[in-house]
């Protein structure tokens, strides 16, 4: 059997703050840009794993700061994206990508099912399964949990030329109960362009964490997508550390104050 992981090389599934307090939960499915050794960097030269292909940029630095303003766990997967997409169902041809806007992946062409399914069991399984083994425990344990899926967007992309003016676009699919506040919270920001299901939306075909971890389960849940030269430097993930950290807590405090009903159904278009 084909082992993709080697001796001290990282778990598939990281945590940070993992004892922390707070009803939010953070993820990063993109957060890192590690490669497995055993891949021989998937025959791409090390520049390619630091550009938004590769990972998203200012994700994990994101993630640790608002962990640590909210008192929140921030769960992130540490291995590129080009190596397995964590966040796309197994079924789309780009869950392991041959061609990423226009950059050819060498070590993902002809992939062999044996390679292939390495790498779905000793990442894409492990890093869901213990996803959900989180949620479970946090189930048990009576705590509330508002499910946070952290991303960032590149400000230009081949595949998708349309202008990209957005600071920030919030995502959501069936479940509109923190994604309407947020919204509202975040365009009273001064200066924000918001988009509401920009650049993307959240769907059950290109989606897995919110449609498996968040709306299977009724967990309410969002994702936030920030624009990625706005994260490429410390004090910019500072900046909007502090700015998602006043504006969730706002939201939530929104939802709370919700008819029960309205809480306690989904909400979708």
């Amino acid at each position: 059997m084909v082992a993709v992981l080697q001796a001290g090389e990282p778990e598939p599934f990281l945590i940070y703050n993992e004892e922390a307090s707070s009803p939010f939960l953070l993820t990063g499915d993109h957060a890192g840009n590690s490669v497995p050794r055993s891949l021989n960097a998937l025959g791409l030269p090390p520049e390619e794993f630091n550009r938004h292909i590769g990972v998203d940029i200012g994700v994990e630095r994101l993630g640790r700061m608002l962990a640590d303003l909210l008192d929140a766990p921030f769960l992130f997967q540490p291995y590129s994206r080009l190596v397995i997409d964590c966040n796309r169902p197994l079924h789309q041809v780009d869950a392991i990508p041959v061609v990423s806007d226009g950059t050819h992946v060498p070590g993902n062409a002809h992939l062999d099912p044996e390679d292939r399914a390495a790498r779905i069991r000793d990442i894409f399984e492990v890093y869901h399964a213990r996803f959900a083994e989180a949620l479970d425990r946090r189930d048990r344990a009576g705590q509330r949990t508002i499910l946070v899926a952290l991303h960032s967007f590149t400000p230009h992309h081949g595949d998708f030329p349309a202008p990209r003016p957005w600071h920030v676009g919030v995502l959501w699919n069936r479940d509109g109960r923190l994604a309407r506040p947020l919204i509202k919270h975040l365009g009273a920001e001064p200066g924000l362009i918001v988009g509401d299901n920009e650049p993307y939306r959240v769907s059950d075909e290109l989606d897995y964490a919110i449609p498996v971890h968040g709306e299977a389960r009724g967990i309410v849940s969002v994702e936030l997508e920030v624009r990625q030269d706005l994260l490429t430097h410390e004090a910019g993930c500072a900046q909007w550390a502090n700015r998602l950290a006043k504006v969730l807590t706002g939201a939530l405090a929104d939802l709370d104050t919700m008819h029960p009903q309205d809480r306690a159904h989904k909400t979708g278009t």
